[in-house]
């Protein structure tokens, strides 16, 4: 069952309801991080619960992705958006309240389900709304809103920090989320897909595996590696995201059908995304921390520091987006990692508790090309990949495995950091943070090494071949 809004007003306020809800969601992904000195002043906290509040956001997200959209296509697509975002709401406001560290870890987790069932759902919505000669602008419009949110978190969240509270990143959401409640519920149309079904063992076995792997991850900083308790949610998560393969595999109607993977294109574009998110939010994680720990700069200032490497796509994606309808996507992807692990490197080599902003500069320039070289492409790598109607649960799962990515780098380079350094002084913090970020550029390079196995040009796919497939998958967010 699907309804279409009527007009080009109806189209409009779906694409403004779906991108600001798209902003609020993605936003969150960064926005803590510039405010975490802060935030570890005002309520203490040591790096692992640092972490949490990055992770418990990111993993909630990731791993109940696909889920939020398998639920509204059963349960109505407008109706869950409305769940998600209050949801997501009401975590805002009891977050900006917390009163102690594990309360905010446990209100950011609620965000991430909130967040998790909202956006999935935003650009099934928006593709319902704008008719089909229209519906590329639109999209085009949402994902550089999106973008836009990725680019300015840590700025956003600096300021915030700064000039009010680090609790003010959280109030933001709660008057744009009540503003949008009513609007949604007034000016989108409910579609479902009645035969939709849900994959309740395999959620259970992706979110109890993942959940598995990252606390261990998390848990290493200061239980070490070889302590029962890593050791057990490394060898339990592993055993269950190994169930979720195999289910993936001989299930009839899997989240995640596994053959997907069998497809170059799909398997190198989607872990080649893994891999960047892994080195990127990890590096993002501790730099953003590095400039006012290390340097002593205020959050605001380090916010507007880093612009050059969060904000560069913004300004390259119109550019990369023309390269690669020119040369096709994989030499634009792999060139842009490769970029971003050289900007790393560049970064990596020049961090000393009294290094100049020029010094810095060299690195986060070519980082953010490479960033923005690689965001403009990836989605429609991996829409081309697949059929019209595995359009949906192909996106998802490339979110999912970011949203993934994004938690075990700050899992990992965390590590790193703590086995080699710490808080105690500038020269501590930096003797942490360089091999972090090297490890982290490596990472970056071996997803460009991957990407290599995307071929050159994609065939073409009908869009005609499966237009009721395709009406009835959920179009995941990109």
């Amino acid at each position: 069952m699907k309804q279409h809004t009527a007009g080009r007003g109806g189209a409009v306020w779906a694409l403004v309801i779906t991108s600001v809800a798209g902003f609020m969601a993605a936003l969150d992904n960064l926005v803590v991080t510039t405010a975490l000195p802060s935030i570890r002043g005002s309520l203490g906290g040591d790096l692992e619960e640092l972490e949490w509040t990055v992770n418990a956001y990111t993993l909630t997200f990731a791993v109940l992705l696909m889920s939020g959209a398998a639920l509204g296509d059963r349960f109505g697509r407008r109706r869950l958006f409305l769940a998600g975002l209050s949801v997501f709401t009401a975590a805002s406001a009891a977050a900006a309240l917390a009163p102690g560290i594990g309360e905010l870890i446990a209100f950011r987790a609620i965000q991430g389900v909130g967040a998790a069932v909202m956006m999935p759902l935003t650009l099934t919505l928006l593709t319902a709304a704008v008719p089909p000669a229209r519906r590329g602008v639109a999209l085009g419009v949402f994902g550089a809103v999106t973008g836009l949110a990725v680019a300015s978190g840590p700025l956003i969240g600096g300021s915030l920090t700064e000039h009010l509270s680090w609790q003010w990143i959280f109030w933001l959401n709660v008057p744009i989320g009540l503003v949008l409640l009513p609007l949604a519920r007034l000016r989108l149309d409910e579609s479902c897909a009645p035969k939709a079904r849900l994959d309740i063992p395999g959620t259970l076995l992706v979110s109890a595996g993942l959940f598995g792997i990252v606390y261990a991850l998390v848990s290493a900083t200061g239980d070490g590696w070889t302590s029962p308790t890593v050791l057990t949610g490394l060898l339990v998560g592993g055993a269950l995201l190994g169930g979720f393969v195999h289910h993936g595999f001989h299930a009839q109607d899997p989240m995640l059908p596994m053959r997907l993977f069998r497809d170059r294109a799909f398997f190198g574009i989607n872990v080649a995304s893994l891999l960047m998110f892994l080195g990127m939010f990890g590096s993002i994680f501790l730099l953003s921390q590095f400039l006012q720990t290390a340097l002593g700069y205020s959050p605001t200032e380090a916010g507007l520091r880093m612009l050059p490497w969060t904000g560069m796509p913004i300004l390259v994606a119109p550019v990369a987006g023309y390269l690669s309808d020119r040369f096709g996507g994989r030499p634009v992807v792999v060139t842009g990692l490769a970029l971003q692990a050289v900007g790393l490197a560049l970064f990596a080599r020049v961090l000393e508790p009294d290094v100049g902003y020029a010094a810095q500069l060299p690195g986060l320039i070519v980082g953010g090309i490479g960033m923005a070289l690689y965001f403009a492409p990836a989605a429609s790598l991996v829409m081309s990949s697949v059929r019209p109607g595995e359009q949906g649960i192909a996106s998802g799962a490339n979110n999912a495995l970011r949203e993934v990515g994004g938690a075990l780098g700050v899992a990992v380079l965390a590590s790193i950091f703590s086995a080699r350094g710490g808080y105690g002084s500038p020269q501590a913090f930096a003797d942490g943070t360089v091999p972090a970020v090297w490890t982290g550029a490596g990472v970056v390079a071996l997803a460009a090494l991957v990407a290599l196995l995307i071929p050159g040009r994609p065939a073409q796919r009908d869009p005609e071949a499966e237009p009721e497939a395709a009406e009835d998958r959920s179009a995941l967010t990109v």
